[in-house]
């Protein structure tokens, strides 16, 4: 089951932001005295054509997070389908599931555009007491500039 090293990675990538951030997941800053937590959710784009079941990667999550600040968060998916161009006619169509990899018009082959996303897009952190890092301020992104409400992570670059 690659979904748990899939969570497993992306809890080490989140946990690594925070650092980066100032935010020790397990410090100072880190999960607050009420949920014992740093980060409310996590939200990733995963194409269809990843390979990824999302049942198990949910179940996945859950395990990878216990113990660490994303312990208790909400794993989010947004699903990518599938996109093709086709190198003979130049149309574009969906791929479907399984995929059909060449053209329904011309039936030259086509080069995949979408579906293989498996991103980190969204890191929303979870309110602190004063003194940590989340201090009154309401769900924030994990990375970018001073945390406000619901601010958007452009991106948790892989390592």
């Amino acid at each position: 089951m690659h979904e748990l090293s899939i969570a497993v990675a992306v809890v080490e990538q989140v946990e690594a932001a925070l650092r980066e951030e100032g935010r020790d997941p397990r410090g100072a800053g880190g999960p607050d005295a009420v949920t014992g937590r740093a980060v409310e959710a996590v939200t990733l784009r995963v194409g269809e054509l990843a390979g990824v079941v999302p049942e198990a990667l949910d179940f996945a999550f859950a395990l990878a997070t216990e113990g660490t600040a994303l312990a208790g968060s909400r794993l989010l998916v947004d699903t990518v389908e599938g996109r093709g161009r086709c190198d003979g006619c130049g149309r574009e169509a969906p791929t479907g599931m399984p995929p059909v990899l060449w053209c329904g018009e011309c039936g030259a082959t086509l080069t995949l555009l979408a579906g293989r996303e498996l991103d980190i897009v969204r890191v929303v952190l979870a309110d602190g007491p004063p003194g940590t890092g989340g201090a009154g301020r309401g769900p924030a992104s994990a990375v970018a500039g001073p945390p406000t409400r619901d601010e958007e992570a452009h991106h948790v670059p892989h390592h």
